[in-house]
Parts: C-alpha cells; structure tokens; sequence
C-alpha cells in the first residue's frame, strides 16, 4: 500500500519563531498559521510546526534525537554561513569528514546541509 508524505511536523516551543527561521532559510511562504501551529509550503511536502508545552531541544552528539532534516546546497561554506547568520548555530561535533555540516536550528532541531 503506498503512501505519499505531505508533511514533516516539528514540536517546538515557538512556531511562528521557528517558521520564520525555515522561512527565510529555504525561501518558503506560510501557508496555515494559527496560535500553536504553523505550516510552510514551497517544497516537495510542507514543513509544519506545533507548539509543545515545556519543548526542550535534543542534544548533539547524543541519543536524544529523534530524526533531523537534511538540505541539498548549492555552496556548502556560503550556505552554512547563511544559515548561521538566520540563527543556527553549528555544534563543535561534526561528523562526516567534511562531506556535510551538521547544524542546529534556533530551538535545537539538527539539519544537514550537503553540496548537491
């Protein structure tokens, strides 16, 4: 029985914050938004956010996380920058050898961003 994924949900503390992270990162538009959630289309499935009472972000390295989302870039240096200067921080671990960036977004949500 297949299936097709229309969204990825991120729990957050703050989702209109962390939309408007997404957002500008990826060049996407709101398309539903309400007090605890907010969705961005403009890509292959939406990215939505839902507030979670008392949201604690994973911890890096760890066993903590769950899942973390991963960009196909065009200039990994150039877009690793750009990412930070929206809010992400880059964590000192960095698996990988070099191949991609692990970054964390504003709230604590690990990505990856790969040349592509």
């Amino acid at each position: 029985m297949p299936a097709e994924l229309t969204a990825v949900v991120l729990d957050c503390a703050d989702p209109a914050a962390l939309a408007a992270f997404y957002a500008k990162a990826l060049g996407w538009e709101v398309t539903y938004e309400d007090a605890d959630t907010v969705q961005l289309g403009g890509g292959p499935a939406v990215l939505g956010f839902q507030r979670v009472a008392g949201y604690r972000g994973p911890a890096w390295p760890g066993d903590a996380k769950h899942a973390h989302l991963d960009f196909k870039v065009g200039d990994l240096a150039a877009a690793t920058a750009g990412f930070v200067a929206l809010g992400a921080t880059q964590p000192e671990f960095q698996p990988g050898g070099g191949d991609w960036t692990v970054l964390q977004d504003p709230e604590g949500h690990l990505f990856c961003l790969a040349e592509g």
